[in-house]
């Protein structure tokens, strides 16, 4: 393991810690490139109804949104915040092994469930170690996430070859190889010292404010998780969708591909936009691009059409996702960091949880008019974020300079 880094203002940032930091984000995201996709064809093969699958796949997500916020707090509280993740890899890998008995209904909720709850924490903690290195040292954040988005597409496209040459069998041991992954990045994720308050780097302007309640944080937070919700549809019957449309399974996967390498794109170029356009006008843009994408989604587009209209998630998440981030450095003091990264990961993930529900019920009665839905909740949140923006303390001042530009 890394030791303990007691850095003083003058120093630079610890050996590797962007290598280790760019790899802490790859371990996770090997499993949910694997489980997010092809999880449910497991179920499928052991001939579980809809209705059932829809439950496994719901329940554990609400059940994460309610443990990670809790655990991120306790990590905020830790001398080393990275030895949550030790735990939360092991035993997220139990869970994957105990998959391997249990091939009915009660007993796959359960475990799956657990495995929800343990795993919940992983990426909320690494995010703030990350952030910390971008306060403290004045590191590319985008450059260090982008890999984690490069590690999905990588498990995505590795887990369907697989799958298609040896079937729904693969799923859990491509599953349990990716928690190994994630035990060993526990160990070597960067040990930085508990949070703290100084080493602001020079372009992130020192938090403005000292609690989560914040009103347009927590405003921002949730008009972004609606906004983000919006996207559940896609996750649930896109595929279902273009197979129907009579795309091929390469077809399918390469779509999916698509979304993802254009996030990484965005994140790739992070600190060029970030010195172009403001967290707002980002986060603003990316959710008015998003309600643009349902809208057009129920098209019978062809491949090429469609595989536009995935581009677009560079927008309708990645520059939400980036705006996001530089709004909690620029609103939250390091010591609370990770509690603001498990708030914005329950609010994304109790909506989300709603919405895959809820969509379930709507696309059974609306059909492709669904996307219309979506494109509504995403314009609701587009409202609660231009709230937000006027709900800044210095804003509501009069005559007084907001921090908008970070």
């Amino acid at each position: 393991m890394i030791p303990v880094q007691n850095l003083s203002r003058g120093e630079g940032a610890p050996p590797r810690f962007r290598l280790l930091s760019a790899l802490s984000y790859c371990a996770p995201l090997l499993v949910n490139g694997v489980a997010l996709p092809f999880f449910p064809v497991w179920l499928a093969l052991h001939k579980f109804t809809d209705h059932e699958i829809g439950l496994i796949l719901a329940v554990p997500m609400i059940v994460r949104v309610l443990v990670a916020p809790i655990v991120a707090m306790y990590a905020d509280r830790m001398k080393e915040r990275a030895d949550v993740l030790v735990f939360s890899g092991g035993l997220s890998l139990l869970t994957a092994i105990a998959l391997y008995w249990t091939t009915t209904f009660w007993p796959v909720l359960i475990v799956y469930t657990i495995q929800g709850a343990t795993f919940s924490p992983y990426i909320p903690v690494v995010e703030s170690i990350v952030i910390s290195g971008v306060r403290r040292w004045g590191l590319d954040y985008g450059s260090m996430r982008v890999w984690g988005s490069i590690a999905f597409i990588i498990s995505t496209l590795v887990g369907g070859r697989l799958i298609g040459r040896w079937g729904g069998e693969m799923v859990l041991p491509v599953m349990i190889f990716g928690f190994v992954m994630t035990m060993v990045m526990a160990m070597y994720c960067p040990r930085i010292g508990p949070t703290r308050r100084r080493g602001t780097p020079v372009d992130i302007p020192a938090a403005t404010g000292s609690s989560l309640r914040q009103p347009h944080l927590l405003v921002l937070l949730i008009g972004v998780a609606i906004q983000q919700s919006s996207h559940a549809l896609l996750y649930t019957f896109a595929s279902i969708y273009w197979r129907d449309l009579g795309f091929s399974g390469t077809e399918i996967a390469v779509l999916w591909s698509a979304g993802v390498a254009a996030e990484v794109t965005v994140f790739f170029l992070s600190r060029r936009l970030s010195r172009r356009f403001d967290a707002w006008t980002l986060i603003r843009f990316g959710a008015g691009v998003c309600i643009c994408r349902w809208i057009l989604f129920p098209l019978h587009w062809g491949f090429v059409g469609f595989f536009l209209l995935q581009c677009l998630h560079a927008f309708s998440f990645a520059f939400v996702h980036t705006g996001v981030q530089r709004r909690i450095v620029a609103s939250v003091q390091e010591t609370q960091e990770s509690s603001a990264q498990g708030a914005y990961f329950f609010y994304n993930g109790m909506f989300m949880a709603l919405m895959t529900i809820a969509s379930g019920y709507i696309y059974a009665i609306l059909g492709l008019a669904s996307y219309y839905v979506m494109a509504t909740a995403a314009l609701l949140g587009l409202g609660l974020i231009i709230v937000a923006y006027y709900l800044q303390p210095q804003r509501l001042a009069s005559g007084g300079q907001t921090s908008d530009a970070v």
